[in-house]
């Protein structure tokens, strides 16, 4: 079992336990498969599930769950996987957007209001906020994004941060990224 996410030091906070079980599925989900587009349609699908039905989320309902990947055939893009919700961009240019950004610097991107975001890319107008977690591989290089709307502000806080990125490395480290 998961018993340890960095950043939680073993708290008794509601949401720090729900992510802490989370991460436990997701690690039931990745043993033995290797396969990018199975585990990530597989994450994508249950944290989107298990986000909307927590009660630790109530009044912070997500609208958008999925990856974006980097394209061999495009370098500097990221190109629409697998996703749970309304239809989506197809291609983002690394460095554009929240997906571009977080991708771009490495690092996971929190944004509160969306529309104060500087070149924000408006897939889904309902979006209000959201949280963008790179998905990397050991050795630091990034393969795309994982990507969380919110159709309310301010729906993303650290627990989010330390949960989901906890859940994107076990991503990163259960795939091959040959394809």
């Amino acid at each position: 079992m998961t018993s340890f996410i960095p950043g939680f030091n073993n708290t008794l906070n509601h949401k720090a336990q729900f992510y802490l079980e989370l991460a436990e599925e997701c690690t039931s989900l990745l043993a033995g498969q290797r396969n990018l587009i199975t585990n990530t349609a597989n994450v994508s699908s249950l944290v989107y599930h298990r986000l909307l039905e927590t009660p630790t989320r109530e009044g912070k309902p997500v609208n958008w769950v999925g990856f974006y990947l980097s394209d061999s055939k495009k370098p500097g893009t990221l190109t629409l996987g697998p996703f749970q919700g309304k239809p989506a961009c197809t291609a983002i240019a690394m460095g554009k957007g929240v997906c571009g950004t977080a991708a771009q610097e490495q690092r996971t991107v929190v944004v509160a209001d969306v529309h104060e975001f500087p070149g924000h890319i408006a897939c889904d107008s309902a979006s209000k906020s959201e949280i963008v977690v790179p998905l990397q591989t050991s050795d630091g290089k990034v393969h795309g994004v994982f990507d969380i709307d919110a159709s309310v502000l301010d729906a993303f806080d650290d627990y989010d941060r330390m949960g989901l990125e906890a859940i994107v490395k076990m991503v990163g480290e259960a795939c091959d990224f040959d394809m």
